[in-house]
């Protein structure tokens, strides 16, 4: 559902905020290293995020990201939105573009009702998921979120 840059960015956005405040920027080449994901791939994904004022990025030896907001008030839906956009909840299932209703005439596809309530419980959860959420759910069980 999601493309593989979105993937990388929610996993990559998690492990920075997983990591002490006290280090202060974490670098790409070690979140690319512990996440094993492609530097020069992960590099595009966190600069989209950092112009969307949810990373912080420094350029330099000591630079690195950070997280810009409290992992509190970013939600999934913000890196979603960013990567890859809102179209991913609107979009039809099976044609190319959105169901669309012109004037009086409904040209939804034959899922469209079904999916309808799937597609608004998904903006939900990702709405009122924040990125603290995940990482303290992480931290106190099993789940594996890197």
């Amino acid at each position: 559902m999601f493309s593989n840059s979105c993937r990388y960015g929610i996993r990559a956005v998690v492990y920075i905020a997983s990591q002490p405040l006290s280090k202060g920027k974490t670098g790409i080449k070690k979140i690319s290293k512990d996440l094993d994901l492609p530097t020069p791939f992960l590099a595009k994904i966190l600069q989209q995020l950092a112009k969307k004022k949810i990373l912080s990025s420094t350029k330099g030896p000591h630079g690195g990201f950070s997280l810009m907001k409290d992992p509190r008030d970013i939600s999934l839906l913000d890196i979603v939105n960013t990567i890859d956009g809102y179209d991913i909840f609107t979009n039809c299932i099976i044609h190319n573009g959105t169901c669309e209703c012109l004037g009086n005439e409904k040209r939804y596809c034959t899922l469209h009702d079904d999916y309808e309530k799937t597609r608004s419980d998904l903006v939900k959860l990702f709405t009122n998921k924040s990125i603290y959420d995940l990482v303290k759910r992480a931290d106190n069980s099993e789940f594996i979120i890197f």
